[in-house]
């Protein structure tokens, strides 16, 4: 128990970090605050977490970035595009859970073996999204490309599968959010300061 739950706080600890370091310098570039955004959207990332799906979040999720000042053409092509090809949380516990498979089988994995799932991950991310445990799924298709990592070595993770997808819902779902709101802002349908404005 004691190596799945560092599991579950490193995936914890990795999500976190993400958001406020990565998707907070996109902000940050974009003209808005991280944190702000977060706050924000606070309704739809309690929802996510209750359910362990940011499918439930969409529809209120498109009208909060339309109040922020975002077309509804561009929210309503980049936030349900975004929600089958930007899935940022899903790359990282995909990639992260691999190698916890690896390690726990005492499979040794090259740098190059590494990077190979790290590139076949992302790809197949892409695939995991709407279904509730998916993500599950595409993590053991991914895992067959190193032949050497058992594939068997995924019923250690199936317990915890449920923990690590509420944050890995929550991921896909800010991510979504900056996105639109930095596209918004490469296409001048908001300025810096109404933006801010509506954030406050």
């Amino acid at each position: 128990l004691g190596p799945l739950l560092k599991l579950i706080l490193t995936f914890y600890a990795t999500s976190i970090l993400f958001v406020l370091v990565i998707m907070g310098l996109a902000a940050r570039v974009a003209g808005f605050g991280i944190i702000k955004f977060l706050l924000y959207i606070k309704e739809e990332m309690l929802l996510v977490l209750a359910t362990s799906s940011s499918e439930p979040a969409l529809p209120t999720l498109m009208r909060k970035l339309e109040n922020l000042g975002g077309s509804k053409p561009l929210v309503g092509l980049v936030v349900p595009t975004g929600y089958t090809f930007n899935t940022d949380g899903t790359s990282i516990y995909m990639t992260l859970t691999a190698l916890f498979v690896a390690q726990a089988t005492n499979t040794p994995l090259t740098l190059t073996q590494q990077l190979t799932i790290f590139a076949v991950a992302v790809l197949t991310s892409k695939g995991a999204s709407g279904v509730q445990g998916a993500s599950f799924i595409a993590l053991v298709a991914t895992l067959t490309v190193i032949p050497t990592i058992p594939v068997a070595g995924m019923a250690l993770v199936l317990g915890i599968d449920r923990f690590m997808s509420m944050f890995r819902a929550l991921v896909n779902m800010v991510g979504n959010g900056v996105a639109t709101l930095v596209v918004a802002r490469w296409e001048k349908e908001i300025d810096r300061e109404t933006l801010r404005r509506n954030l406050a």
